[in-house]
C-alpha cells in the first residue's frame, strides 16, 4: 500500500488551546503518523477580529488513506474533540487542515490541495518553516522558505519553541525487545524504589526517566497505586495528586521515549493522556473500570491488558521472599491463561479499542503459583500465539525469591534469567526496574535469536 506525505495544519481559540492540539495529534494515530511537529505559534485571528487569538502548529505526517480518507479522518476528528458549526472565520476549539498531500494538485468540491490561502498566511507559513523550508509549493514553485519571507509576520509570535521529531507510540513489532523502565511513585512499593521518599519527587523523578533512557528503556512506565500484595487500593484523587506534577515535568522534558501510565482508573488516565502520555497499562484489564475502555478508545491511544485473578484477601507471606498472591482456581492452567487473555482482548474490542492498540500481559505474580509464573515465561509462545504484542514483567518478583531463596534485593541474576528466556519465547516488552543490566541482557538474547 502506497505511504503518502501530508501536511497538516492545526489551529484551536477556544477552551484549553494547547490540550486540544495535542488531543488532536494524538487521535491522527494510527492511520495518520506524526513524525515532525513544529513550534507553536500564537497568532491574531484572522478575518474576523472579534474573538480570542489562535494557537497554531504543522506537522508532518505519514499515511496509507488517500487524501480524501485523510480530511474524512481529520473531521471525525473534530466532531469528536467537540467542534461545533460556526461561520466563515469563526472561533473554533479545533480546526484541521490539510495544507499539502505528496506534491498533489486537487480542485474538488469538497478538497482543494494545496491549501488555497496558504501563500498569504503567517501562520501557515511561519510553522511550515520550521520543518519544511525547502518544501516546494507546487502550484507556486517557490519554496515555503521563499514564501515566508513574503508575507507580514505582524500578531504572529512563537509560544513553544521546540520543534519535536516524534516518535510513533506504535512501536515496530518484532525488531527488537523493547525495554520499559519502571517509575515507582507509591510509598509501600514492595521492590523499595519509591520516588516519593526522596526530598524533591518531582526533581528526582525526572533525573531517574533521564537516566532509564540513557541506559535504554524505550518506555517509562509510572505508577502511584501499589500492586504490592496486601496493600489497600488508592482514590482517584490520591493518585493524580501523586502523579500529575511528575506525568507533566517528564513528558516536558520530550524524552525520546514513550511515556506509559500504570493505572486501571479511566479519571486518571485521561487525566494524564491530556498531558500527553502515551499509553495505558492496566493490570486489571478493563476489569475494574470498564470506562477506562471508552477513554482508550476515544484518545487511539494503546492499552496493555493484564491477566490478574489476585484478590487482597488473598495474601500469602514469607519473611524472606515477601507477600505473594494467593493462586486462582484454575483448571488447566495454561488454558485458563490463554482463554482468559483472549476475552479481555474481545472485551477491548467490543468498547471500539483497535487491535493494533493491544497488548497483552500474561500477569506474572498476580494470582499465580511460582510453578504457574514460571510456566508462563516457559511457554509464552502459546501466549504470542494470540496475535498481540506480549509485556512480561517478571522484574524482582517473589518467584524468582521462592526458586533462588533470596530477598527482593538479590533477585538480579533471577530477573536477567527469566528475561532472557522471556524474550526466546516471544516477549515484546519487557517491564523492569533495573534497567541497564536489563536492557543489556534483552540486547543480547535479541542478538542470539535475530541474527
Amino acid at each position: 500500500m502506497r505511504e503518502n506525505r501530508v501536511v497538516i495544519g492545526l489551529g484551536s481559540n477556544l477552551g484549553d488551546r494547547q490540550e486540544m492540539l495535542a488531543r488532536a495529534i494524538k487521535q491522527l494515530q494510527p492511520e495518520i503518523r506524526p513524525t515532525t511537529l513544529s513550534r507553536v505559534f500564537e497568532t491574531a485571528p484572522w478575518g474576523f477580529n472579534d474573538q480570542p487569538a489562535f494557537l497554531n502548529q504543522v506537522i508532518l505526517a505519514e499515511t496509507n488513506l488517500s487524501a480524501q480518507g485523510t480530511l474524512k479522518k481529520l473531521k471525525r476528528i473534530e466532531n469528536d474533540l467537540g467542534r461545533q458549526p460556526n461561520f466563515r472565520y469563526g472561533p473554533r476549539c479545533i480546526d484541521l487542515d490539510i495544507l499539502f498531500f505528496n506534491d498533489d494538485v486537487i480542485n474538488t468540491d469538497s478538497l482543494v490541495i494545496p491549501h488555497p490561502e496558504l501563500t498569504r498566511r503567517a501562520f501557515i507559513l511561519l510553522p511550515l518553516l520550521d520543518i519544511a523550508p525547502d518544501y516546494l509549493h507546487p502550484l507556486e514553485k517557490k519554496s515555503i522558505r521563499d514564501l515566508a519571507a513574503m508575507v507580514s509576520r505582524d500578531g504572529v509570535h512563537v509560544v513553544e519553541e521546540k520543534v519535536i521529531k516524534m516518535e510513533n507510540s506504535l512501536l515496530d513489532w518484532g525488531k527488537k525487545t523493547y525495554v520499559m523502565g519502571i517509575l515507582n511513585l507509591t510509598p509501600d512499593s514492595f521492590s523499595g524504589d519509591s520516588i516519593l521518599q526522596e526530598k524533591d519527587p518531582v526533581g528526582f523523578a525526572v533525573q531517574q526517566a533521564c537516566q532509564f533512557v540513557q541506559d535504554g528503556a524505550d518506555i517509562v512506565d509510572i505508577g502511584a497505586e501499589s500492586s504490592r500484595p496486601g496493600s489497600l487500593p488508592i482514590s482517584a484523587e490520591i493518585e493524580l495528586e501523586r502523579l500529575l506534577p511528575i506525568v507533566k515535568a517528564i513528558i516536558q522534558e520530550k524524552l525520546p521515549a514513550l511515556i506509559s501510565i500504570d493505572t486501571y482508573k479511566s479519571e486518571v488516565a485521561q487525566a494524564c493522556l491530556d498531558l500527553g502520555a502515551d499509553w495505558i497499562n492496566d493490570i486489571w484489564g478493563l476489569q475494574k473500570d470498564p470506562s477506562l475502555g471508552k477513554v482508550a478508545t476515544q484518545y487511539h491511544t494503546p492499552i496493555v491488558l493484564m491477566h490478574n485473578r489476585s484478590k487482597s484477601d488473598a495474601v500469602e507471606k514469607n519473611k524472606l521472599v515477601g507477600s505473594s498472591y494467593s493462586a486462582g482456581d484454575y483448571g488447566n492452567f495454561m488454558e485458563d491463561l490463554l482463554l482468559e487473555l483472549k476475552l479481555l482482548t474481545e472485551n477491548a474490542a467490543a468498547v471500539g479499542i483497535q487491535a493494533e492498540n493491544i497488548i497483552i500481559d500474561p500477569g506474572i505474580g498476580f494470582g499465580k503459583t511460582v510453578s504457574q509464573n514460571l510456566q508462563i515465561i516457559n511457554h509464552l509462545d502459546r501466549i504470542k500465539s494470540l496475535g498481540y504484542p506480549v509485556l512480561i514483567g517478571p522484574s524482582r518478583k517473589s518467584f524468582i525469591g521462592n526458586v533462588l531463596d533470596l530477598p527482593v534485593d538479590e533477585r538480579i541474576e533471577g530477573t536477567a534469567a527469566s528475561i532472557a528466556i522471556g524474550v526466546v519465547k516471544g516477549a515484546d516488552i519487557i517491564r523492569v526496574h533495573d534497567v541497564r543490566q536489563m536492557a543489556r541482557t534483552a540486547a543480547m538474547a535479541d542478538a542470539i535469536i535475530r541474527s
